[in-house]
């Protein structure tokens, strides 16, 4: 059989990413404050993009103009005129220097004032802040002082020779945002070519200054630094900081031992170390949590249904100006410049239309989320009902992806508070009882309900909350229950034993 060649013509369908596509896809999961900085940037490089707000309010100063202009120039109708001014004040009963200060006759205006010089304080109101109309109040508001700026301020007025206060200064750059040094002596002094004795007694300086325990290399020298400023290391703390280890697992037998101290006295040792600040650094210029902003807002409606909105503030509005565009192409003289105008076009076109598509998609989801998860939301956590993304994508009858970026970085208020979009979808545990399917957050609020309502003499072990939990008919294994008290951060039932009976005792006494 000979082998020739052939021409054949197929059809075939395939998914191209086209930039807009891949854009729209980008749009979906941002989240709404990087859906306002996307849409800034859009506006800065788009001339054919304008805020809906911003037109709106061009459209009532042009509607307020025009109206002016067609009843005169003056802005008085039906040929009235407003008169002097001794007989507006007649008419109105007031002092027309009063209510309109900036409209006195010119003859009885001061005259202007020369600016004042650099050295001039007379211009200053009251507080210190100019006064005048060029002032600037933001440059007169204290910004956040950072730990490194606390400290070289107090470094200052410390040391006085510069080589020290070099010295100085690089140990405050390798000083962490937690307060720590996280570097050897030893190394800072060989890439110093100080002595170590030097950097020593410079990090000792460094110890004393605010926050107290800044500079610390360790948790136990940081507490250490925090006691001594307080005149509270007596050797039965030294040997409590010294082995905090026996503090994490709680094993209060072995600490009164090696303190040598009572049940009492160890509790209020333990509750000194408690008031201590283990992060002194976090004071200062610490990062400000940004504030959550919902994208969904769910309330209940008068006749028991749920009504879920979309919050305007974020979502971006954008309108495209025809008119601008239509007045503009017809000056165009290049093909370069018609062919700019006509991207921006297109440009502006597909992002009002992405955004419109956007919101509808995350009311849509948002809708069958609480639709799912109305039990949560009447009830509480412990009937939140097991959900995934499959159910809700084929409720709504989109893509599981599409849905997994609709619910990256989005935020719901509820009539329980805010969650994120995600936290809905819970893995499914199955029912002891052939039941329905429990939600793995619901069963971890039943873990931490129960362990928070024992008393110190009939402390939960896991498989007694296994026990009751299949009692409750749900079927989960030890090792789950586990794995769910160690995301709460519960420790074991041998440790909260010794702690529940440790805070009895103290409190008995």
């Amino acid at each position: 059989m000979a082998l020739t060649p052939k021409l054949l013509l197929r059809q075939s369908q395939s998914l191209v990413m086209t930039p807009q596509l891949m854009q729209a896809i980008k749009l979906l999961q941002l989240s709404s404050l990087d859906l306002a900085a996307y849409v800034d940037n859009e506006l800065e490089q788009n001339p054919l993009l304008e805020r809906q707000d911003e037109q709106a309010e061009e459209r009532v100063a042009e509607t307020a103009n025009g109206a002016a202009a067609a009843d005169g120039d003056d802005g008085w109708s039906d040929g009235e005129t407003p008169g002097s001014r001794s007989e507006i004040e007649a008419r109105l009963d007031t002092d027309y220097g009063n209510v309109f200060p900036d409209d006195a006759p010119r003859e009885a205006q001061k005259p202007a004032e020369a600016p004042a010089e650099p050295g001039d304080w007379s211009s200053l109101g009251s507080g210190g802040a100019p006064s005048g109309d060029g002032a600037d109040l933001e440059a007169y508001v204290a910004g956040r002082a950072t730990l490194a700026d606390h400290l070289q301020d107090q470094l200052t007025l410390a040391v006085t020779d510069p080589v020290e206060r070099l010295i100085g200064l690089h140990l405050i750059d390798l000083i962490d945002e937690a307060g720590y040094l996280r570097d050897e002596v030893e190394a800072i002094a060989e890439r110093l070519g100080a002595s170590i004795e030097t950097v020593e007694r410079l990090l000792g300086v460094l110890q004393t200054f605010e926050p107290t325990g800044v500079g610390a290399r360790s948790l136990k020298e940081c507490l250490a630094i925090q006691l001594r400023e307080r005149d509270r290391l007596d050797p039965a703390m030294a040997a409590l900081i010294g082995n905090l280890e026996l503090v994490a697992r709680r094993d209060f037998a072995a600490l009164k031992r090696i303190c040598g101290v009572d049940d009492e006295d160890i509790a209020e040792m333990l509750a000194e170390i408690r008031r201590l600040d283990p992060k002194p650094g976090h004071a200062f210029g610490a990062e400000l949590a940004p504030a959550v902003t919902p994208d969904v807002i769910v309330r209940a409606g008068a006749d028991g249904a749920w009504l879920v909105e979309l919050v305007a503030d974020s979502l971006p509005r954008v309108l495209v100006n025809q008119s601008y565009y239509a007045k503009v192409v017809k000056t165009a003289k290049s093909d370069t410049e018609k062919t700019f105008l006509t991207e921006c076009l297109q440009t502006a076109n597909w992002l009002t239309r992405s955004l419109e598509q956007r919101a509808r998609t995350i009311l849509k989801v948002a809708a069958e989320i609480v639709r799912q998860q109305d039990g949560f939301l009447a009830h509480g956590v412990a009937h939140l009902r097991p959900l995934n993304l499959r159910i809700v994508a084929d409720a709504i009858g989109m893509h599981e992806s599409t849905v997994s970026r609709v619910t990256a970085n989005k935020y719901m208020a509820t009539p329980r508070g805010v969650f994120e979009l995600k936290y809905f979808f819970t893995a499914s545990i199955a029912s002891a009882d052939g039941g329905d399917a429990h939600s793995a957050e619901a069963v971890r609020h039943r873990i931490r309900t129960m362990i928070d309502a024992e008393s110190p003499d009939d402390v939960l072990s896991d498989d007694t909350i296994v026990k009751r939990l299949h009692e409750g008919g749900v079927d989960i294994a030890r090792r789950t229950v586990a794995k769910y008290r160690e995301s709460l951060r519960i420790p074991s039932s041998v440790q909260r034993r010794r702690e529940k009976q440790a805070a009895r005792d103290a409190a008995l006494s």
